[in-house]
């Protein structure tokens, strides 16, 4: 039986891509493929731009998760009360480092059987496994992708070994630029804007969570 580690478990609003603004519980797996999160290996990893904290289990509600009903029950605990408007589920996005890592069939069946709509967000260098109901995929330019259909593709802009013309023909119904944060993000989202000004496909999406200081 796996165990899962978890660095956070929060509530808030989705703060990026085709869900900006949607109440969403967010659980941010610990441990990633691409990086190990430390400092000291950053620039020899194969993702060197990431902003994310995602080493050990110490934040809230961070921890050892021993089994899929455990997990899937302290993420309905989060869930502030039951929704009432017709068609309307309560949203959990899992998300980390790389939630693809640790989440399996038997979590996503846990949560669908607790009432929520499941959706993930990955650097697209494993498969997600059938069922999940949002698949959101961040590439990263010198990674492999496994995972090339999905409901959007997020692409951090300008990334090197990574532009947006090699993603064009994958299958997905939505594709974000988001620029890269960081020292020259005021650069990067002009560069951005203007891309998606030139490319009618890609659409801006920002980081809308930093720009009004929640989690």
């Amino acid at each position: 039986m796996i165990t899962y580690s978890v660095k956070e478990l929060y509530y808030t609003l989705q703060g990026e891509g085709a869900h900006t603004g949607r109440p969403a519980i967010f659980l941010r797996f610990a441990g990633c493929n691409l990086w190990s999160g430390l400092e000291r290996d950053r620039q020899s990893a194969v993702c060197t731009f990431c902003d994310t904290d995602f080493v050990g289990t110490d934040g809230v509600l961070g921890g050892k998760y021993v089994s899929a009903d455990a997990l899937a029950e302290a993420v309905a605990r989060c869930w502030p009360g039951r929704p009432t408007s017709p068609g309307v589920r309560p949203y959990v996005v899992c998300t980390g480092g790389e939630p693809l890592l640790q989440l399996d069939e038997a979590l996503l069946d846990a949560f669908h059987l607790a009432g929520f709509e499941v959706g993930v967000e990955t650097n697209g260098t494993i498969a997600a496994p059938t069922g999940l109901d949002w698949v959101c995929v961040s590439p990263k330019g010198q990674a492999p992708l496994e995972q090339r259909s999905g409901d959007e593709l997020k692409l951090v802009y300008p990334q090197q070994n990574a532009p947006p013309e090699t993603f064009e023909s994958l299958n997905f119904n939505h594709f974000f630029l988001q620029p890269m944060d960081g020292p020259e993000l005021s650069g990067h989202t002009a560069a951005a804007v203007e891309y998606c000004k030139t490319h009618p496909r890609w659409r801006l999406s920002l980081q809308t969570h930093k720009l009004i200081g929640i989690p």
